[in-house]
């Protein structure tokens, strides 16, 4: 029996994923968040597959370490560059640097997330995770729109969650100075306003050669989180982890997505490691998602 569409996820984490053995020599592939879990897993796929990476990340150690174990395992490019995304001047900082190490981009992916069991603020004001998982990516993918366009065709891809579920998004209280946070909903309004900006954006590189999609990454064990108390922490890892999959499986998922040939033309989807799905009605209202798009390029002094 077919599960109704707000319940596919619950069959499509268990399904059998697609792959692809298409290789990504002579790509230039920028990705955020790779110094741990699923951002690492990509990272590791692409590297494999002859990929020339550009990884963007706040922990500078990690980085350079994870740089040098790629360029040693597969011989490929690495370059490095230290952004904090709760910092939007930061973002500002890495696309103007990245512009100036490589003339293309061949695929972007957006993976720097972050949960918390609590609202906290970055120093410009905005509440940390909407920050992070929308605001940043939203900016970081603008600035290097241009680049994208001039090497099309191109890719963008939004590492985005079922937690979009949750939704949480409140226009008129995006901080959440009105209303009680909880980290669910505020998770949830973080990859909502996210999915409602790849559907805008996606209508606006119609004819351009750039295409943009979101995945879930499927349910596994990452460090997302752990910024938070050592009661969650200590829940985490006895309640939750152990339930969760190896990032092996997102880190396959994001390569079919990005080097599959037949996948070139394909746009304005979300997926579930491999297999699209449709996401909760309240992502999908396209009124309310362009209001979410033009805050955003406001927000992030775009407009």
């Amino acid at each position: 029996m077919k599960l109704p569409d707000e319940l596919m996820f619950l069959q499509n984490k268990n399904a059998q994923q697609k792959e692809t053995q298409a290789s990504m020599k002579g790509k230039v592939c920028v990705i955020t968040g790779a110094t741990s879990g699923v951002g690492l897993e990509a990272a590791k796929a692409l590297a494999k597959g002859q990929a020339s990476l550009i990884m963007v990340a706040r922990n500078a150690y990690r980085a350079y370490e994870i740089q040098k174990e790629l360029m040693d395992t597969y011989s490929v490019s690495v370059e490095v560059v230290i952004a904090d995304f709760r910092i939007l001047d930061d973002v500002r900082k890495a696309a103007a640097q990245i512009q100036s190490m490589s003339s293309r981009i061949d695929v972007l992916i957006n993976c720097a997330g972050l949960h918390s069991t609590k609202a906290t603020y970055t120093p410009e004001g905005h509440e940390t995770v909407f920050c992070v998982n929308h605001l940043a990516s939203f900016l970081f993918t603008q600035l290097l729109l241009k680049t994208l366009k001039d090497s099309a065709p191109s890719r963008i891809l939004q590492i985005n969650s079922e937690g979009h579920r949750f939704n949480g998004l409140d226009i008129h209280d995006l901080d959440w100075k009105k209303r009680h946070y909880t980290g669910l909903r505020g998770y949830g309004a973080s990859k909502t306003a996210q999915l409602m900006c790849v559907w805008e954006l996606n209508d606006q590189l119609i004819g351009t050669g750039v295409t943009i999609n979101a995945m879930h990454p499927g349910d596994v064990k990452t460090n997302i989180g752990s910024n938070n108390g050592w009661l969650y922490r200590m829940f985490s890892k006895l309640m939750i982890k152990p339930l969760l999959r190896d990032p092996v499986i997102s880190g396959k998922a994001i390569y079919y997505l990005v080097a599959e040939p037949t996948l070139q033309s394909t746009s304005g989807k979300f997926y579930h490691l491999t297999l699209e799905e449709i996401p909760a009605k309240h992502a999908l209202n396209r009124t309310l998602g362009q209001e979410v798009y033009d805050i955003s390029l406001k927000l992030t002094g775009l407009k």
